[in-house]
């Protein structure tokens, strides 16, 4: 067994499953039903005090721990699939995912991903921590966004990495193709709930994110979500798009695709989230744009403390050829 240690935020609800729910990191990987079996279980403890109960009632500040189950026996079959490795030794290894990977496995998708490349790649040396279908992993890439990720080869790491995702002090930064040109002169940006400007050139989105009530594949800026933010800053302008880069405060699932979306800025070719806009008949690269068919999204930069050594490690890597050649056509 394990415990995982987690501080109510000022925002809590509070109900203890609600609590939890927006507490927990993503990177644990823990489901709302997850969570509500180990509640049952009586593996959520306030003190010495377990909580057995959904509804108890618990408050702003509180510090819980829940006990985790040691991972399942690990059945997930490693798979020669090639890998674009940028950093790799005894502790963590660092790849350029490409779009159209998953990170780990799941019903729609039980092999092929990264975890299946990356069990071959390290013969057995991943961490544990994961479970059955996710050693190694610390965060994670929606399948259809290229760019970096780190993952853990000893539990010592993970658990170091982890600390630092839940502190919020790892360095990322994301390019992206998203509709319109944010402005800080615009209206209607300026009504927009959760949106701020930083020295005139910086859009924050502060809104907090949660399953969408009725689709429970898409996340939605809700009352109650989990806290999000994200800061956006415009690299080039086009006819009808802009190239713009993303930092991350947080990282919730889809966070800059639902928080551009939110600001009327969807990302180009997100199927998800984009609706059916499109850019300007006249524009230069509207073909291109209606024709690309994934988020344009790239995992650009990526930034951390080493785990075992205390050295600082930053790494980049460069948009793939689709999302090359969108900006260029974009450009005229």
């Amino acid at each position: 067994m394990r415990t995982l240690t987690v501080t109510l935020g000022p925002d809590a609800p509070a109900r203890l499953d609600r609590a939890l729910a927006a507490a927990v990191p993503d990177e644990a990987g823990l489901s709302r039903s997850q969570i509500a079996r180990l509640i049952a279980a009586g593996h959520v403890a306030r003190g010495d005090s377990a909580l057995r109960t959904a509804s108890a009632r618990v408050t702003p500040g509180e510090v819980l721990t829940l006990t985790l189950p040691d991972p399942a026996p690990l059945e997930t079959e490693a798979q020669a699939i090639p890998l674009r490795v940028v950093y790799e030794d005894a502790a963590l290894i660092v790849v350029d995912k490409p779009a159209g990977m998953v990170v780990h496995p799941a019903a729609g998708s039980p092999d092929g991903t990264l975890v299946n490349a990356l069990l071959a790649h390290c013969a057995g040396t991943l961490s544990g921590i994961g479970g059955a279908l996710r050693p190694g992993i610390v965060h994670r890439l929606d399948k259809d966004t290229s760019g970096l990720l780190v993952a853990a080869k000893t539990d010592r790491a993970h658990q170091g990495l982890a600390a630092q995702f839940e502190a919020r002090t790892v360095r990322r930064h994301y390019l992206a193709v998203c509709h319109g040109v944010p402005d800080p002169a615009s209206a209607r940006l300026r009504g927009v709930a959760g949106v701020t400007w930083e020295g005139g050139e910086v859009l924050v989105i502060r809104a907090p994110l949660g399953r969408h009530r009725t689709d429970r594949q898409r996340q939605a800026v809700i009352e109650g979500g989990r806290p999000a933010v994200t800061r956006v800053r415009v690299l080039e302008t086009f006819d009808g798009a802009a190239l713009v880069e993303c930092r991350l405060e947080t990282g919730r699932t889809h966070q800059i695709r639902v928080h551009l979306a939110h600001a009327g800025h969807a990302l180009v070719g997100d199927p998800v989230y984009g609706g059916r806009r499109r850019l300007p008949a006249r524009a230069p690269g509207a073909a291109a744009a209606a024709g690309f068919t994934r988020q344009a999204l790239h995992a650009a930069s990526l930034g951390f403390t080493h785990p075992e050594t205390g050295a600082a490690m930053d790494f980049a890597a460069p948009p793939p050829d689709d999302l090359f050649q969108l900006v260029a056509a974009l450009r005229g």
